[in-house]
This record gives structure tokens, C-alpha cells and sequence, in this order.
């Protein structure tokens, strides 16, 4: 009787690895074969190993992308939905938001009063639309950066510690709460924002006084007009990106979770951090025109800046700058962590790798970029920040047409995901595509102008466009695609 293959089933994760043993008497035939599998099997055996010591701690998340079913969720109470608040509030009270605030003065040459109206009234429509995808995480159960911090470490220090280093500072605490998931990722928000805002309330204290509040507009009528919608759009492009994550913090709250109150308190969170640190950043921008030594400091760096604004406060000073660097920790937690969970949506192979390897790839990915970029930050974000806004957009908008457009009257069965129960996707993505040529043809950044900016008067009104392209298009897709399909 012929001598069948031994197979042994290693579990790594959602899908189960089969590694086969070659019998002892096939062995001289494949020898690279062999090696081959004898080394899978000993990396993937480690790999189960280390796997199972890290799932039996108590504080670790082993759940990947997989559905939390309602019997597995959190118990309602007044704290869980505070959290709601603070978890954008303390992730978003960070000083890498205040690069935002400083366009207005800066690039957009806009005044005191102009920046800050554009910047709360940005801040308020970039929320909408991740108020709006947050509600998802508790229904469904689905799931849907640190330069700064080491640029203020070096100046602190006096450029004794590297911007190098204070980047790799400053990552490996990030890696450390991402690695064991939402447990400590959400105890760590709950208190993170109380130092930021002190620090944040000191530094007001020390650099207000050289706030130029009373600067004014450059440029004609039609020209001031261009950079207000510009920069309006720039402040909306940063909340809104947090919406392709929303959800995926809020999948432990309860199935009953009001989508109201969700929605409320992400608004309430994101509103108030983005239009306090954006007044900020406003502030220190009008300055850098009064203030040669902030200017001095800016020429350096973004975070040298900061450094400079709490000088008055000497030594205090620079423990307050230290304390804002840490505070990058905050901002960067959600959404390395969303990171690890939208790398196991690409495949069942990428999903069979558990949740803390990602983890580790994209600290590994993030700390590379940062180290590479990490002497043009404000330039880097000045070019390509709209694109961070772009695509959320018309995600968003898609979601909210299929949900109160096609979908008013359907009763979901969120534990489906098979290909018949799902819809086709051809309406979504076409209509996506169409919204990013709508993009191309009104952008206006350094590396391209479309044609409709130039009719504009060199405004960004990408955003603007792609949306309608977007309204426009998939309900007639999406009409076309159920009468053909069905689903």
C-alpha cells in the first residue's frame, strides 16, 4: 500500500496552514523540497508558539478583522460612551495638526481672522463625514505618524538627540500599545489628552502674546476669495481621513448603541481638538511674520518652532515641548492600529497573519518614512495632504447613498460577507474612479494644476468636483447594477 504524505494543521489564525512531510524514503529525490518544507515548518511552529504566549495575555487583542458578535461586545455604560469623545479628542489634540493651522498665514497668506474661520468651519465639515462611518463599529461589528515629535525632541535637546531618534522614540512607544490592541489602546486615549492640553494651554500662555491677530488678507477680492475655499478644504481634508478607520474603535460597543449618540460625540471630540490646535498653529504662523527668531526657528524645522514659541519659559519651556512630542503618541495609535486591521483585508493570507506581525510591518514601514521625510515635514504635507482627503470623500459619500438611497427598507445580516449576499461593486467603483477624475481636473497643488483650478483662480476645489462627479453618477450606476444583478 502506497504510503500517503503525513499532514499536520498548524492554526494561524482565521485560515488554517497545511504543511506536508515528506516520507523519509522520498527525501534524496527532493532534498530542496524538503528543506524548503522543514523550514516552513519550523518558522510557522514559531510563529504558533510565540502567537499563543502573546493571545494568553490578559490585556492582548487576538481578534483580527473578524466580526464581534453582539454576545462578545462591552456592557453600555456612561464611561464607554465618554470614551467615544475623548478617544477623538485626545487623538487629535496634537501638535503635528498645528503643520494645518500654519498654512493660512503661510502658504495661503490669509489673515488672523480669515484662517480662523475657514479652519473651524473645515474642521466641522471634515467631522461630519467620520461622525457619520463611527456609527458603523457598533451596528456592524465590522471594522471598516511621528516626525513632529522628533523634530521637538532634537530642538529641545539642543540637537544632542537626533531627529532620527526622537522619530524612533517615539514609534517604538506607539508599537508597543498597537501591538497589544484595543484594551490598551483605549486606556491609553481615556488619559492621554489631559497632559496635551495643559501643555497646549501653556503654550497659548507663552506665544499668544505674539500672535499677530490683527493681520489681514494679501491680494485682491478674487484672490483672497481662491485661498479661503483653498484652505477651508485643506482643514477638512485631515478629520475627514479619519473616516476609513471610524468604525473600527467602536466594535466592542454594544449592537443597541444609539447611532446618534455616536455620531454626537465623535463630532464633539473632533470638533473641539482640530479648531483649538488649528488656532494654534494660526497663531504661530501670523507670528513667524513679526517674530525673527520664530522665523529662525521655523527655517530649521516645524518642531523647532515649537521650541522656540515656549522660550520665554526657559527651562519649563522645554519640558512642556518634550511633554507635546509625546503627545504624537496619541495621534499615531488609531490609526497604526486601523493599519494592522486593513492589511487583512487584501487576502486570506494576508488575513491568516495575525494582528501583532502587522503591527510590527507597519511600524517597521511608518519609521522608515518618517526617518526618509523627516527634514521637509511641512513641505511633504503641504503637497499631498489633499490627496488624504480625496478618496474619503467619495467613499463616504457612496456609503450615504447606498444606506438612505437604496437601502432604507433592508434588514442587514452583517454576518454574510459571501460574494451572492454582497453587492457586485461595479456601480462604487466606477463612481469612485469618476470622483477622482472630478479631483485630477480641480486640483491645485505644486506638482499639478487641473484645468478647472485655473478657472477657479488656481483654487482647490478638487474635493468639490470629485464629490459631485460622485452624486452624480453612482445612483445611476447603482439603479443599472440592481436591475442587472439583483444584489
Amino acid at each position: 500500500m502506497e504510503e500517503q504524505p503525513e499532514k499536520v494543521q498548524i492554526a494561524a489564525g482565521p485560515t488554517d496552514i497545511a504543511l506536508v512531510h515528506v516520507p523519509s524514503q522520498h527525501m534524496e529525490s527532493v532534498p530542496e523540497k524538503s528543506t524548503a518544507t522543514a523550514f516552513s515548518s519550523t518558522l510557522t511552529s514559531t510563529i504558533k508558539s510565540l502567537n499563543e504566549r502573546l493571545e494568553a495575555l490578559s490585556a492582548f487583542e487576538a481578534r483580527g478583522i473578524a466580526r464581534v458578535p453582539p454576545e462578545e461586545r462591552q456592557l453600555p455604560s456612561t464611561s464607554s460612551d465618554v470614551q467615544i469623545a475623548l478617544l477623538w479628542f485626545s487623538a487629535n489634540i496634537s501638535c503635528n495638526n498645528l503643520i494645518v493651522g500654519l498654512y493660512g498665514p503661510m502658504l495661503f497668506q490669509l489673515g488672523f481672522l480669515d484662517s480662523a474661520m475657514c479652519a473651524v468651519f473645515g474642521a466641522f465639515l471634515g467631522s461630519l463625514s467620520t461622525a457619520f462611518m463611527a456609527i458603523w463599529g457598533p451596528r456592524t461589528g465590522h471594522r471598516t505618524n511621528g516626525i513632529l515629535g522628533g523634530q521637538i525632541l532634537s530642538a529641545v535637546s539642543d540637537g544632542t538627540v537626533s531627529i532620527a531618534v526622537g522619530i524612533v522614540i517615539v514609534n517604538l512607544v506607539c508599537w508597543v500599545i498597537v501591538l497589544f490592541g484595543m484594551k490598551p489602546f483605549q486606556q491609553y486615549e481615556r488619559f492621554a489628552w489631559i497632559p496635551q492640553l495643559l501643555v497646549l494651554s501653556v503654550l497659548i500662555g507663552s506665544a499668544g502674546p505674539a500672535f499677530d491677530v490683527s493681520s489681514t488678507s494679501v491680494g485682491d477680492a478674487t484672490t483672497v476669495a481662491a485661498n479661503r475655499l483653498s484652505f477651508l478644504s485643506m482643514c477638512l481634508y485631515v478629520p475627514n481621513s479619519w473616516s476609513a478607520a471610524a468604525s473600527d474603535f467602536f466594535v466592542y460597543y454594544p449592537e443597541t448603541t444609539a447611532p446618534l449618540k455616536v455620531a454626537s460625540l465623535t463630532m464633539i471630540g473632533l470638533w473641539l481638538a482640530f479648531s483649538l490646535v488649528y488656532m494654534i498653529g494660526i497663531g504661530l504662523g501670523s507670528g513667524i511674520m513679526m517674530n525673527t527668531s520664530w522665523a529662525t526657528a521655523f527655517d530649521t524645522s516645524t518642531g523647532a518652532l515649537v521650541e522656540a514659541a515656549f522660550q520665554p519659559l526657559h527651562g519649563f519651556g522645554k519640558f512642556c515641548a518634550v511633554m507635546l512630542a509625546f503627545g504624537l503618541i496619541s495621534n499615531s495609535v488609531p490609526g497604526t492600529y486601523s493599519a494592522t486591521m486593513s492589511a487583512q483585508v487584501l487576502g486570506r493570507a494576508f488575513q491568516a497573519t495575525p494582528r501583532w506581525i502587522w503591527s510590527c510591518v507597519f511600524i517597521l514601514v511608518q519609521l522608515v518614512l518618517g526617518l526618509v521625510g523627516r527634514n521637509s515635514l511641512y513641505t511633504i504635507l503641504s503637497n499631498f495632504l489633499a490627496l488624504m482627503g480625496y478618496w474619503v470623500e467619495f467613499m463616504v459619500l457612496i456609503v450615504l447613498m447606498e444606506r438612505y438611497g437604496f437601502r432604507r427598507r433592508f434588514r442587514y445580516d452583517w454576518s454574510r460577507l459571501d460574494k451572492c449576499y454582497m453587492p457586485v461593486g461595479i456601480s462604487s467603483c466606477t463612481a469612485f474612479l469618476l470622483g477622482w477624475l472630478g479631483a485630477v481636473l480641480g486640483m491645485y497643488q505644486t506638482w499639478y494644476i487641473g484645468p478647472l483650478a485655473k478657472l477657479a483662480n488656481l483654487s482647490d476645489v478638487g474635493v468639490w468636483v470629485g464629490m459631485a462627479f460622485t452624486l452624480v453618477s453612482f445612483p445611476v450606476l447603482r439603479y443599472w447594477e440592481l436591475s442587472k444583478f439583483g444584489r
